[in-house]
C-alpha cells in the first residue's frame, strides 16, 4: 500500500478564518478529512501534520524516509526562503508535490519564488482545497507508474 506524508506549514492551522477571500472557508481539518476519503478510494494511506515551526517540518521530512513513499507539502510562507526545508526534501529523495491554495505566481512579487519547486516533482497552485486532491491523485499515479 502506498503511504504518503502530507505536511502543512505555518498559519495553515488558521484556514477557514485567515483571509478566507484568499485561502477559502474550509478548515485544514475539512481538507484533511476529504483527503483521507480520497486516499481510501485510491487504496493508499496518508499521515498528515501541520506545524508553524520550521524544525518540526524538517524533522517530519527526515522521519518520512523509509516510512512513506512520497510527500505532499504546503510549506506556506517557508516556500519563499526556507532553504533548510528544500534541502531536507532533497536529502530524503521522496517524490514531492508542492501545493498552494492560492496562485502564488499571481500574488505579491515576494511570493512568486519557490525554493521548494526545484526539488519537487510538481507544483499545484491556485486551485484552493482541491489542489490537495489533485496532488494526491498525481502522486499516487506517479508512484504506481514508477514501480
Amino acid at each position: 500500500m502506498v503511504s504518503l506524508l502530507v505536511l502543512n506549514g505555518p498559519n495553515l492551522n488558521l484556514l477557514g478564518v485567515r483571509e478566507p477571500d484568499v485561502y477559502g472557508r474550509e478548515t485544514l481539518e475539512d481538507i484533511m478529512t476529504h483527503l483521507g476519503k480520497v486516499a481510501a478510494e485510491l487504496g493508499c494511506a496518508i499521515t498528515h501534520r501541520q506545524s508553524n515551526h520550521e524544525g518540526d517540518l524538517i524533522d517530519a521530512i527526515h522521519a518520512a524516509r523509509g516510512v512513506h513513499d512520497g510527500l505532499i507539502i504546503n510549506p506556506g510562507a517557508f516556500t519563499h526562503y526556507c532553504y533548510a526545508l528544500r534541502d531536507a526534501i532533497a536529502a530524503v529523495n521522496l517524490p514531492t508535490i508542492e501545493v498552494h491554495l492560492s496562485n502564488i505566481h499571481a500574488r505579491e512579487p515576494f511570493r512568486h519564488l519557490s525554493v521548494i519547486a526545484p526539488v519537487a516533482l510538481g507544483q499545484i497552485v491556485g486551485l484552493g482545497a482541491s489542489g490537495y486532491e489533485w496532488a494526491l491523485r498525481a502522486l499516487v499515479r506517479h508512484l504506481q507508474n514508477s514501480r
